[in-house]
């Protein structure tokens, strides 16, 4: 059930920012740009310092923004993760650690993979949707869909290259039930504080999404 509801936020949403926060304090316009933008969703990477608290500050500031953390590579990131009230959690590689963590929580993980090992790895504790990452250099959509063959019931959310130029390409396959980017909340946007820029650009990936959807 938690998996299942994972799944259809995401089917909902359809394009998922990834944050990479130096400083906390960026936490609370950066998700107000995203609601704001139309795309109320936030996986905030466990690449600064500053996750932890960022993740705590939007989860309470915003309890409309499905706030996930990203990044996740071992155990206590993703304690530390649950603790700051992520809602879901993303790696760009496969753990036994962190996939048994979660279940035993019922807290939805989405694993990275690139080969059918790793697809039936995710698939032995029951995890129904995986990123596919890094995406663009890894072959992109033709590749996805080559792999995706034998996993009859697998879903995938690929990341990695991904940009409102060929994002419509990716969605438009039904096995991918959204895509991770971090085009519309770039670095250089977050630390020069442009949050009006980062909602125009929200906004416009939200817009392809609908355009997708008739």
């Amino acid at each position: 059930m938690y998996m299942a509801e994972f799944v259809e936020r995401m089917k909902g949403i359809r394009i998922c920012p990834v944050l990479v926060i130096e400083d906390k304090n960026d936490a609370i316009p950066l998700g107000k740009a995203l609601l704001e933008g139309k795309l109320p969703v936030a996986e905030v990477t466990f690449r600064t310092a500053a996750a932890k608290e960022s993740i705590a500050l939007m989860v309470k500031e915003y309890p409309d923004l499905y706030v996930g953390a990203g990044t996740v590579i071992t155990l206590q990131q993703c304690k530390d993760a649950v603790e700051a009230g992520a809602k879901f959690i993303v790696s760009p590689s496969f753990s036994h650690e962190v996939a048994a963590f979660c279940r035993e929580r019922e807290i939805p993980y989405c694993p990275g993979v690139l080969t059918p090992t790793e697809i039936s790895m995710a698939m032995s504790y029951d995890i129904p949707v995986v990123k596919f990452f890094p995406a663009e250099p890894s072959g992109g959509i033709n590749f996805i869909k080559a792999i995706a063959a034998p996993y009859v019931g697998m879903k995938f959310i690929p990341t990695g290259g991904i940009n409102a130029g060929n994002v419509r390409d990716y969605l438009k396959y039904d096995r991918i039930i959204a895509c991770g980017g971090s085009w519309m909340v770039k670095g250089e946007l977050i630390k020069s504080g442009n949050f009006k820029k980062i909602t125009e650009l929200t906004a416009e990936a939200s817009n392809i999404v609908k355009e997708i959807r008739g």
